[in-house]
């Protein structure tokens, strides 16, 4: 068990200054008493510096990626900052440069010799930028449209969908943006528990500094050919950015960013209204089974898919249910709760879903995701005809009112915004596209009213009769800290 170490009053200051670059902290009142009044809350400050990293687009010659990236809101007067993506290694050229707020960027690459990024943001443009790749394969094993946005690095992410199965190649991709070498371990679960895995192939993985590793899950554990699979992802050393990409031969491929972390009720928003097969895969981590409600919010409100109504997860496994084409024509949201609401047990979960049929299928992944919070951004939207589809989904209980701002495009184009009411168990789509907009645009969802939230964005490129599709999840972009009073008392820390 790791020890806790105590702070000294000077580490924190440090800490919350490196943070924020605004904090200043004074020491307790002289009769030991905080000066602050108490139970006000800490101030939220705009936050100077962002850090993301992209994984490796492709392995295929032919792909075509495009990097996009915005920070929302309106330039400061005076402001100064910088935010550009990089190559992941130690002497890489920047691939894309932000110049000022409210305007998105873009950047193409060809090819498997794209590699992965990372960047930073400071000042101005830190607080809520946004980054995402889109890369198109149109023929080949890994053929598709695969979508994924850059993420903050960190220590634990959970994959259920994954999958060892004959036919399937699935991979988690380790990026590391830091200076010194992180330490990764992988534990593999499916329906019957813990995945054996090859001796010294699943521990202590190491990811140089400056640098990405892409790990095939079948390899940890090539005797193990599983439909349905949990990854677990964690670091010893350091921390990384984590996503998986799953291809499989014949239908497609897709990234599978992480499940939000685990938690009684979820919600998985955004499925295609024409999905021919959509399946459920989630997990339970802890000690306990978990008993889930499962209903679909649509337009008009949540059912339960009959035959579908619930769904059992034993402690540790992998549990799995074929939902086919729950959506029968409208756009839905998977909303997932316990049976007995005074037992709530934590899951994770993502769904795999097929568009079209035959030869011309298509698979995307959509996981577990937090509300959109203050403000979220989605990098990557298209102004052609039915290529971009937002879905809002406000779980039972709330309604709720966001509003959403589409930015001008990559080639110009006037902004457009809506404010949108989400009555609580139902899904609602909007599209929304920038005036004249040229060239991809970013769509920002910012809440005004109401509960919480949830959103993910369906952008669809079809090629050569294939519905070629894939959704990406929008959370909160964490651009405000939360920042103690300056006469706060912080003793408490250092005990």
């Amino acid at each position: 068990m790791k020890q806790r170490v105590p702070l000294t009053l000077a580490a924190v200051t440090a800490a919350l200054a490196a943070v924020t670059g605004l904090a200043t902290l004074t020491a307790p009142a002289a009769d030991g008493a905080p000066a602050a009044a108490a139970g006000k809350p800490a101030a939220r400050m705009p936050v100077e510096r962002s850090l993301l990293v992209c994984p490796a687009p492709s392995t295929s010659d032919i792909a075509e990626t495009l990097y996009t990236a915005i920070t929302p809101g309106a330039a400061a007067p005076g402001g100064k900052g910088t935010a550009r993506l990089l190559g992941a290694t130690k002497e890489a050229k920047p691939v894309l440069e932000l110049k000022e707020p409210g305007k998105p960027v873009g950047a193409k690459a060809s090819g498997a010799e794209a590699p992965a990024l990372s960047g930073v943001a400071d000042g101005f443009l830190a607080p809520g930028w946004s980054a995402q790749q889109t890369t198109v394969v149109s023929v080949g094993r890994t053929r598709g449209l695969l979508g994924v946005g850059c993420t903050r690095p960190g220590t634990d992410f959970w994959f259920p969908g994954v999958s060892t199965a004959k036919g399937r190649e699935d991979y988690v991709h380790l990026t590391n943006p830091d200076d010194t070498a992180a330490v990764v371990d992988i534990k593999l679960f499916g329906p019957d528990g813990t995945i054996k895995a090859e001796a010294g192939t699943s521990e202590n993985i190491r990811i140089d500094p400056k640098s990405s590793k892409a790990i095939s899950l079948a390899s940890l554990a090539p005797g193990a050919q599983l439909a349905d699979v949990t990854a677990h992802v964690t670091t010893r050393a350091g921390r990384v950015g984590a996503t998986a990409q799953a291809g499989e031969e014949g239908i497609g491929a897709d990234w599978l960013p992480a499940s939000v972390d685990p938690a009684g009720t979820l919600v998985l928003p955004g499925i295609p209204a024409d999905a021919t097969s959509v399946r459920l895969v989630a997990f339970a981590p802890g000690e306990e089974d978990a008993d889930l409600n499962v209903k679909l919010a649509g337009p008009g409100g949540s059912i339960s898919p009959a035959g579908s109504e619930q769904l059992h997860v034993k402690a540790g496994m992998t549990a799995s249910l074929d939902l086919k084409d729950v959506t029968r024509g409208e756009p839905g949201s998977l909303v997932l709760s316990p049976a007995d609401a005074k037992k709530s047990v934590p899951v994770v979960a993502a769904l795999r879903v097929v568009r079209g049929s035959g030869a011309k299928q298509e698979t995307g992944f959509i996981q577990a995701s937090a509300p959109v919070g203050t403000r979220a951004t989605v990098a990557d939207n298209r102004p052609e005809a039915n290529a971009t589809l937002l879905s809002l989904t406000a779980p039972p209980g709330a309604d709720a009112t966001v509003k959403v701002t589409a930015s001008p495009g990559t080639e110009g184009g006037e902004p457009a915004s809506k404010e949108v009411t989400v009555k609580g168990g139902t899904t609602q789509t909007v599209a929304l596209a920038p005036t004249g907009g040229k060239g991809a645009y970013a769509l920002t969802v910012e809440t005004v009213s109401g509960g919480p939230v949830h959103a993910s964005r369906t952008l669809t490129i079809p090629r050569d009769g294939i519905p070629m599709f894939t959704v990406q999840a929008l959370s909160d972009d964490r651009s405000t800290v939360s920042v103690p009073k300056a006469a706060q008392d912080l003793s408490v820390l250092t005990r």
